[in-house]
């Protein structure tokens, strides 16, 4: 009986690690003259705002990397939640959004 509550426990230990990851995701807006990028991981939200004409968006380190988004001294990495094979695509969307803003 005590292996059965060993396991239950190490069950619902694992489940509290899914859930509380379950939530993780990046949101990314243009709210007039900012870029606004949200990253959520763990129940705890990291929130950057940008402005529009200062932003940089290029690859971390190679054309599949994360995104990094920077400006103003600060930056953050995004696609993390995207295929790696869309990761420019995604780098060119954003890209296009803040020239047509």
């Amino acid at each position: 009986m005590p292996f059965a509550w060993l396991e239950l426990c190490a069950v619902g230990l694992a489940f509290w690690v899914y859930a509380r990851h379950a939530t993780d995701g990046e949101k990314i807006r243009l709210q007039g003259s900012r870029l606004i990028v949200e990253c959520e991981s763990a129940g705890h939200t990291e929130r950057l705002e940008f402005n529009r004409d200062w932003v940089r968006v290029e690859p971390k380190a190679g054309d599949h990397s994360l995104i990094e988004v920077s400006g103003q001294g600060r930056s953050v990495e995004v696609g993390r939640f995207v295929r790696r094979e869309l990761r420019p695509l995604l780098a060119k969307e954003i890209r296009m959004a803040l020239r047509k803003a």
